[in-house]
């Protein structure tokens, strides 16, 4: 991709946008870097863009911002519908994303991971896996790390695995990786796409580009993935846990194996997994499906997804007070994540077992099966956040007792003494929160760790 002598407009503050800013100015171009907040609100580190002499532009995006650009790249977190970008393509300036920008670059096979949830520990494991075979080997995306960054330092000769969104998907035009698969798709970020079924469609266009040389590998087990398939232009692995399948990655007689093309590959019985639950079987089957297409010798896989203990924010163990553990889900930004949470803790004697701290930016989805589940598994649920009158009112709705909802406020601190105050032997405290994180923090990350400090100053 040449850049040289040409002038390319970034659109968002932030990890992808540095990233893109930067990448372009080392290759030659001059580079604008805009976003719609005023600097003093801007909470990034920007010292990099100016040594790099990066011109930034904060404040009101007006169309003069597009005087004389020939590229102009999103951050994520930018929509595709923001009037500058319209403004761009009338003008025929071509726009894109920091992922697209990331595929024109790369020199090596980029193996993509979409899916509402599960992505990132699907991906950080099948990175793992990856490494088990191959000298070369990047992870990035949506993970928190730039795929640009991770495909220039890869080069030619490696191998790249992808954490990739909805949000990314909306600027992809050429994007096409060797082998992509998608998880799961259930109800999320329909106030970003509008409805359900362009969510799907901005999902499925992680294998749009994908031909005979190339694979997919799908969730059997869910409605909406099964069904991409009769829409794919490649051979197609689908992954279940529920049903035995003859060609795929599937569960026989408690084991994790691969049925492809005549051969057989046992791998590791389910409970050695280093993963728990029912969502990380799924997320074991995926990775060890895309692993195994990818060429990682089945022998070295075992170890991996034996000793591979998950990732930070996702059903994370903390820690334990006076016999009662705490675990930190802050990653469960939408109601489907916290769902898999709360099937990890069963009740006991007929009770629940979880002191559940919920609530936060809230994405107005429905909490009929969610609060389902609380009723039955949730001894005492404790609510923050912009969500926490609504989640009272559907807890309420749903027959859940109002003596066991607390509500803490805007205030995580709180909600934690609350949490510790009621907590028994034989008890859990999770933090799942089936929100976004923005309403209190800067995103689920700054959540998880600031539910974990907490937690300890409380231990010590």
């Amino acid at each position: 991709m040449d850049f040289k002598n040409k002038h390319v407009l970034v659109i968002g503050a932030g990890i992808s946008g540095e990233a893109a800013a930067l990448i372009a100015k080392r290759f030659g171009a001059e580079v604008t870097l805009s976003d719609a907040k005023d600097e003093a609100n801007i909470k990034y580190d920007l010292s990099k863009l100016k040594a790099a002499g990066v011109k930034l532009v904060f404040g009101p995006q007006q169309n003069s911002l597009l005087d004389g650009v020939d590229l102009m790249i999103l951050s994520p977190a930018v929509p595709l519908a923001i009037p500058l970008a319209g403004e761009a393509a009338a003008r025929g300036i071509e726009v894109i994303g920091e992922v697209e920008l990331a595929y024109r670059l790369a020199k090596s096979p980029i193996l993509a991971v979409t899916g509402t949830n599960g992505k990132t520990t699907t991906v950080t494991l099948l990175g793992e896996l990856l490494k088990a075979s191959f000298k070369n080997v990047g992870v990035g995306g949506n993970i928190g790390i730039p795929l640009s960054e991770e495909v220039l330092r890869v080069g030619e000769g490696g191998i790249i695995a992808a954490e990739i969104s909805s949000y990314q998907m909306e600027t992809a035009k050429n994007f096409h990786p060797h082998i992509a698969a998608v998880l799961n798709v259930t109800p999320d970020h329909i106030v970003r796409h509008g409805s359900m079924e362009v969510y799907q469609a901005m999902k499925e266009r992680i294998f749009a580009r994908e031909n005979s040389s190339d694979y997919l590998v799908l969730n059997y087990d869910d409605e909406n993935t099964r069904g991409m398939g009769e829409r794919a232009d490649c051979p197609v692995c689908y992954f279940s846990h529920k049903k035995v399948l003859a060609e795929g990655a599937t569960v026989e007689n408690g084991k994790i194996v691969i049925n492809w093309q005549g051969k057989h590959v046992e791998l590791v019985k389910v409970d050695e997994l280093g993963i728990k639950g029912a969502h990380n079987l799924e997320n074991a089957l995926a990775a060890s499906a895309v692993a195994y297409l990818a060429g990682v010798v089945p022998e070295k896989m075992t170890a991996v997804l034996r000793n591979f203990k998950g990732v930070e924010h996702r059903i994370e163990y903390v820690t334990a007070i006076d016999d009662v553990p705490y675990y930190n889900d802050s990653k469960a930004t939408n109601t489907d994540s916290a769902i898999k949470a709360l099937e990890t803790f069963p009740p006991k004697d007929g009770a629940g077992t979880i002191i559940l701290i919920a609530g936060g930016d809230d994405k107005m989805t429905d909490l009929t099966e969610f609060m389902g589940l609380v009723k039955e598994r949730v001894a005492k649920l404790i609510l923050v956040g912009d969500a926490a009158a609504r989640f009272k009112e559907a807890a309420l709705e749903n027959g859940y007792p109002a003596e066991n909802i607390f509500e803490a406020g805007y205030s995580m601190e709180k909600a934690v003494e609350i949490a510790h105050a009621n907590a028994k032997k034989g008890q859990v405290v999770l933090l799942s929160p089936a929100c976004a994180s923005f309403d209190m923090y800067d995103g689920f990350e700054e959540r998880g760790r600031d539910f974990k400090k907490i937690v300890r100053s409380i231990e010590g």
